[in-house]
């Protein structure tokens, strides 16, 4: 159930976006980039981002994305360790998202190459695995001519994309790795092959590493990931120092004929940035690496935007690389690195659908359980357990008094009246008639009772008259037949009037057999009847007549007693049989009530909190005023016709799914699109702000109160994602952008604020959006050895080193030393 909502949620939340994004412009990027992620722990990254480009970017169709991964990650993707060097994730048969095949199956944007090495750690080769990998490359050639041809595929798929850019003088390329990934130890390699092979179609190659951290992963496995995340940091302080040379016959054409690749002295990658998912304030990330990827294509934004008419600029200040990069370097020359924090407030429309799922299905309740004022009789009415309902029931059991009258024609035996009259009504009825009355009135009246009974199925007749009754009245539905039949309410159920009845009952069964016990034992002479002198066969058969109506008449009359009190007690354990049966339909109504709160709550608690604030309270309100307009509209119990709910207990006699699935529907149609929904991100959360606040009160939440908050919060929630050892290092520099409508009200109110103080530089990114807004700040300036993920590491590095661990496909001792 937590997932069917959660998909709910979820579902929700991407139309909003897609439908408040409606008017929302995209950005474009300049000139053509190329993700090229290097190792196989880098795999989960590439479908977040290919999202969130699409979503950012008009032209992000002509990207391409390139992964190189091992030979046994190729099998854990396409489920065979012998695949061709190259192809597309949809061609390959990627295991980790079928939707992203399926929607992916038809362009070449996702490229994977599968090089010719193993990186699975086994005892033995853990110690020289990365050293190891790094030969393996070179042992055959035909390797290298794969790599060739298929980073020239990429370069030409790219061309066919060239009317999407403004320019195709550069190429853009990004490099993203895990520090603790094996793999990249052929960083030099392939980034240097893509640059030479993408330098025969571009005037130039821009190339930038995004270097990952994942210390979540780091609880159990530290000492060797943590040395093998060392070991890479020490090669890329190497890459990234001026006197950085590379040479290697890395071109290799269809011949075999291999040709050098170079890298002259200076850096090989024009920024590194370190991302890890703890940021500078040592608190993890909720979300995981997804800030991360965000700020990866929000950075590749800034860095390579088409800037529109210049109109649409507004004057603001916008990104320079030249300069980014000349404040981060050291007097001295050394290329600081770079991280990022990014932070974005909109409409929590996931938390928003579940706390309005909720509060709907919570009206639902109230409406279902009000039910109409009855009295008891009108209850039992409902029930068929009324005097009336009874009577029929035992009419329809039991012939009527016209059999009595055929007794006249029972044959007597030759009795005289003389000898009768001094007999008792039971002697007498012996004498003249043997067992014959008996016999006649079991015959004709108890066996008609008894096959009556038999063939009364209760249950089916009562669950019958309850659904009739429920489809005649609206307002009737199972938790008034649960309050009706539970015991425990004595006030407002049916109980206390239907034992009072079956007590009544049987003491009037009791009264009454004692009465014909006493009638019985009358002697005839007592007895009010015609006697006419010396007519004995005249007054005999007068007594007859009297006796049937004195004795027969009245054990007809205890049989209908006897079948009522019968009836009264099968109906009686069936209402308990059928309380049980509605219980349970009121428990798992009770049982959906607080999984759905539960989901709105957790949902609540894992946004902001100050962007979730008051959703339910806010959301509460407005869910009960659009269902009471619903039904201004188009009348009370609308909700429980068929164009709504229609029958809660046939919705709940298919399984508490398929009423999941029809609120959750309902709710979407006819709440979830009505106008409160229809609001900016800053709309809603200023009447969301201000929902518990009495309209007299002067606390009111103003507009420039709620900026100042949405600006405070956003600046809390980027936090550059890297520990260091000191926040204010000596070369720490910052810039700070907004990603949203510089016409907007927020934004004004953001670039302004503070600019007096303000000692970093600050900048927009225009895009007309109503949807929220984005942050991203930038931070640069520090080196390997004031990352704490370094430090810590270190120990372990050199212990493993210590311990005959080797770590480098190079000499070590072209490294730098361990700062």
């Amino acid at each position: 159930m937590n997932e069917y909502l959660e998909r709910f949620a979820s579902e929700y939340a991407i139309a909003e976006e897609r439908l408040t994004g409606k008017g929302d412009g995209q950005s474009s990027i300049h000139y053509p980039t190329v993700f090229l992620f290097i190792g196989d722990k880098t795999a989960d990254a590439i479908e977040p981002m290919i999202r969130i480009n699409e979503r950012k970017w008009d032209n992000s169709a002509g990207v391409m994305y390139v992964h190189a991964v091992s030979r046994d990650g190729d099998a854990v993707n396409s489920g065979s360790a012998d695949a061709p060097g190259y192809g597309t994730l949809a061609d390959r048969g990627d295991a980790r998202s079928s939707d992203f095949q399926r929607e992916n199956a038809n362009h070449r944007q996702v490229t994977r190459l599968v090089l010719p090495v193993c990186a699975d750690k086994g005892k033995e080769k853990g110690k020289t695995m990365r050293k190891e990998v790094y030969k393996q490359l070179y042992k055959d050639e035909s390797n290298l001519f794969e790599l060739n041809r298929s980073l020239r595929q990429v370069s030409h798929n790219i061309a066919e994309y060239g009317r999407l850019y403004a320019s195709f003088d550069r190429i853009h390329l990004a490099v993203i790795t895990r520090v603790d990934d094996p793999l990249n130890v052929f960083i030099p390699e392939i980034t240097l092959l893509a640059e030479s092979i993408f330098g025969q179609s571009f005037k130039s190659v821009q190339m930038d590493l995004y270097a990952l951290i994942s210390e979540r992963e780091q609880v159990e496995a530290f000492g060797y990931t943590s040395s093998v995340g060392v070991a890479f940091l020490r090669e890329l302080d190497y890459m990234q120092s001026a006197d950085y040379t590379f040479s290697a016959r890395l071109h290799v054409t269809e011949d075999g004929i291999s040709i050098p690749v170079t890298h002259s002295a200076s850096p090989l990658f024009d920024l590194v940035y370190v991302l890890s998912d703890k940021n500078e304030r040592g608190i993890s990330s909720f979300h995981d690496m997804d800030d991360n990827y965000e700020m990866i294509c929000h950075m590749n934004l800034l860095k390579n935007r088409r800037l529109k008419d210049s109109s649409q600029d507004f004057n603001i200040s916008g990104y320079n690389n030249t300069s980014f990069k000349n404040n981060i370097m050291t007097e001295s020359g050394r290329q600081g690195y770079v991280s990022a924090g990014f932070s974005k407030v909109k409409r929590p429309n996931q938390s928003i659908a579940l706390a309005v799922l909720y509060h709907f299905y919570r009206e639902l309740v109230l409406r279902m359980e009000g039910g109409p004022d009855w009295s008891a009789a009108e209850k039992l009415a409902f029930f068929g357990l009324d005097p009336n309902a009874m009577a029929a029931r035992v009419a329809r059991a039991l012939p009527d008094e016209s059999r009595i009258s055929d007794m006249n024609g029972i044959m007597t035996h030759d009795v005289s009246f003389g000898q009768l009259k001094r007999m008792s009504l039971r002697e007498a009825e012996s004498a003249l008639f043997g067992s014959g009355c008996h016999v006649y009135f079991q015959d004709n009246y108890m066996k008609e009772a008894e096959k009556y009974m038999l063939q009364l199925n209760t249950a089916e007749e009562l669950n019958r008259i309850i659904q009739k009754q429920m489809s005649e009245y609206a307002q009737v539905g199972f938790h008034q037949v649960y309050e009706w039949t539970n015991e425990a309410n004595e006030a407002g159920s049916v109980w206390k009037d239907l034992h009072a009845r079956i007590r009544d009952l049987a003491r009037a069964l009791d009264s009454a057999r004692a009465e014909l016990e006493q009638v019985y034992q009358e002697r005839v002479e007592e007895q009010s009847f015609q006697r006419l002198p010396l007519m004995d066969k005249h007054n005999v058969r007068s007594f007859v007549r009297s006796f049937f109506d004195a004795i027969y008449r009245r054990k007809l009359e205890l049989l209908r007693m006897e079948t009522e009190l019968q009836l009264y007690r099968r109906y009686e354990a069936e209402l308990e049989r059928l309380h049980a049966v509605y219980r349970h339909q009121v428990q798992q109504l009770n049982k959906l009530e607080h999984t759905l709160r539960e989901a709105a709550l957790d949902s609540i608690r894992h946004a902001d909190d100050y962007i979730g604030q008051n959703i339910m309270e806010y959301y509460e309100r407005v869910t009960a005023t659009i269902m009471q307009d619903i039904e201004a509209k188009r009348g009370q119990g609308v909700f429980f016709e068929e164009r709504y709910m229609g029958s809660i207990a046939h919705l709940l006699g298919s399984g508490m799914e398929a009423f999941t699935a029809r609120l959750i529907e309902v709710c979407r149609q006819h709440i979830l699109t009505a106008e409160p929904f229809q609001q900016t991100f800053e709309e809603e959360l200023l009447r969301r702000a201000n929902v518990t606040i009495d309209y007299s009160n002067r606390e009111v939440l103003s507009k420039d109160e709620l900026f100042k908050k949405l600006y405070r919060t956003l600046e809390e929630h980027a936090g550059i994602n890297i520990r260091l050892l000191d926040y204010t290092h000596e070369h720490r520099y910052e810039e700070k952008y907004f990603f949203g409508d510089a016409a907007s009200e927020f934004i004004g109110y953001a670039l302004s604020a503070d600019d007096t103080s303000r000692i970093y530089k600050l900048g927009c990114v225009h895009e007309k959006r109503s949807s929220g807004v984005e942050k991203l700040n930038i931070m640069g300036g520090f080196h390997i050895e004031d990352m704490m993920y370094y430090r810590n590491g270190k120990v372990y590095y050199e212990g493993y080193i210590q311990n005959g661990y080797e770590f480098h496909g190079i000499d070590p001792g072209q490294l730098p030393k361990l700062r």
